[in-house]
């Protein structure tokens, strides 16, 4: 299905049927209890923790809030440095600056694109308190390595799972590892609540203090405890979570049968890389990542505007990197190191195609035919 504009869009967000959040609006209604922690957020927020694998979860209003309340939890020293990579969303760096941390940028690894183990230790000084590792796509970082240099440095971590819902290492939840993670469920997510996000942790001595961050710090109608922010979900987006975690593995299986389609197809077109997750891993479905190498005709911009020209809207995600944001290169508060190696390739080499249980089969043939025909 297209958009009214005739173009296939690189994501669409999951919508339930209108009528079924029609029925959750008037329980709403009914009740008129719209936040501040209402039945709906409660039973959601119970929901995902059990689907998660979370022995602890806390909902919020967004993913960036989310993460800047979690990395606010775990008590950095001010002005500290934490570790972590800028080939991720802008909200990523974003959320430290906001602390009054400073982002170390660190490369990458080719294969699965998350932060690289071998160069965290090299960025290791006195002034280093966390490393921030991002689920690149959902390809879960290096956490067995991550876990034992920050054990070794006594460093927290924090993992930014935005492309990571549901996925698993060995049948473990992803946000079974590190001090702190956070999800995302914007619209554009596998699953959403219009905005909205969550923080999992197994360690029960954050619970009052996440509870506390995300609600102005308010402990009851008389006490309040910390210096908090408003990251209450409503109940609205905690009605079209509920129901969208009813359709979700629908959206799974169809999702899947598009991946079989496209790697199909595409490993066989000269010049394209998809990259692949590991055996032991669960898909998260996030994205559909490829790599365009040197010998495939276009280049990764040709091949975007090529695409664009022919009603199909691809995204260089992430394009440009973090590094390369003009409110980072010139702030003494960022450390950008010169030898950004895999990252300054990797930036201009990827391309997410559309990828939504919605995407018909006509289309996701048009978008192969389109990259045989640029070949």
């Amino acid at each position: 299905m297209q958009c009214e504009n005739g173009m296939i869009y690189v994501t669409r967000p999951l919508l339930p049927k209108l009528e079924d959040y029609v029925k959750q609006l008037e329980d709403i209604w009914q009740s008129q209890w719209l936040t501040n922690m209402g039945t709906k957020h409660n039973e959601l927020e119970e929901s995902l923790r059990l689907l998660l694998k979370a022995r602890n979860l806390c909902l919020f209003n967004n993913g960036t809030i989310a993460l800047m309340c979690a990395i606010k939890a775990l008590d950095l020293p001010l002005g500290s440095e934490v570790i972590t990579t800028p080939f991720t969303f802008a909200a990523t760096p974003h959320s430290l600056v906001w602390n009054g941390l400073t982002p170390v940028f660190c490369d990458i690894r080719k294969d699965d694109m998350t932060i690289d183990p071998d160069c965290i230790e090299k960025l290791i000084t006195d002034k280093t308190s966390a490393i921030l590792g991002v689920h690149v796509y959902g390809f879960p970082c290096d956490v067995e390595r991550i876990g034992k240099i920050a054990r070794k440095h006594n460093l927290k971590v924090i993992y930014d799972a935005a492309h990571a819902f549901t996925t698993e290492i060995n049948g473990k939840g992803i946000c079974e590892y590190g001090d702190i993670t956070m999800y995302s469920f914007h619209a554009t997510k596998l699953f959403n609540t219009i905005e909205g996000g969550a923080l999992a942790f197994s360690d029960d001595s954050l619970l009052q203090k996440v509870k506390d961050l995300r609600n102005f710090g308010i402990r009851n109608e008389e006490e309040v405890e910390s210096i908090g922010l408003n990251g209450k979900m409503n109940e609205f987006q905690a009605a079209m979570g509920l129901l969208n975690l009813r359709i979700l593995d629908e959206e799974k299986r169809k999702k899947e049968e598009i991946k079989k389609i496209y790697q199909s197809a595409i490993s066989k077109i000269a010049g394209i890389s998809i990259p692949v997750l590991k055996r032991n891993v669960t898909d998260s479905y996030q994205y559909f990542p490829l790599i365009i190498e040197d010998d495939y005709p276009l280049s990764r911009d040709e091949l975007y505007d090529y695409f664009k020209a022919h009603g199909v809207h691809a995204r260089k995600y992430f394009y440009p990197a973090c590094s390369d944001y003009s409110c980072y290169r010139d702030n003494k508060l960022v450390k950008i190191p010169l030898d950004l190696k895999i990252v300054n390739d990797i930036k201009n080499r990827v391309i997410c195609l559309p990828y939504y249980g919605a995407l018909s089969l006509t289309e996701t043939e048009k978008i192969i035919d389109l990259l045989k025909s640029a070949s």
